[in-house]
């Protein structure tokens, strides 16, 4: 069995034992050299935060295990195409490489709403599904300047 399919089977076998636990069926693994150094299932019901996706606690776990928010020479295998929220996630981690196995059109067959805010996003801020507003640009960019000025601020 190719390392490949060693580390997809390790995601779908979270997935399947995080139904069997009361999860969602969502499991993550996130390799770096050849080693796995985060694993996450779908806590989303278990823990009552939204947040709680299988690929964000694959994150957070891999994260600790290297000491670093970064997680740049990483691969992640998930059982399904990230939703936005997580591979936004990936994005801001630095991830290298992302393998699924079903995908959002799968998910979406199964009533989770990944496909949904993908096309959410696409639509400008006014014509989304939840309202959104602009207030207090002019006054939220001095946080914004502060931050610029900072000498010993760590870039992210």
């Amino acid at each position: 069995m190719t390392d490949h399919l060693k580390f997809m089977t390790q995601a779908i076998t979270l997935a399947e034992k995080s139904l069997a636990e009361g999860g969602g069926p969502f499991g993550a693994v996130i390799v770096q050299n050849n080693q796995i150094i985060g694993t996450g299932s779908n806590r989303v019901t278990l823990d009552n935060d939204p947040t709680a996706h299988a690929e964000m606690q694959a994150i957070r776990a891999a994260c600790q295990t290297i000491t670093d928010f970064q997680l740049a020479d990483c691969t992640i295998y998930v059982n399904c195409e990230p939703c936005p929220m997580c591979l936004a996630a990936l994005y801001w981690a630095g991830i290298k490489a992302i393998y699924f196995a079903a995908d959002r059109n799968d998910a979406a067959g199964i009533g989770f709403a990944d496909n949904f805010i993908y096309q959410e996003f696409a639509k400008e801020p006014a014509a989304r599904q939840i309202a959104m507003h602009q207030i207090m640009r002019t006054e939220a960019l001095h946080g914004f300047q502060l931050w610029e000025e900072l000498e010993d601020k760590i870039p992210y």
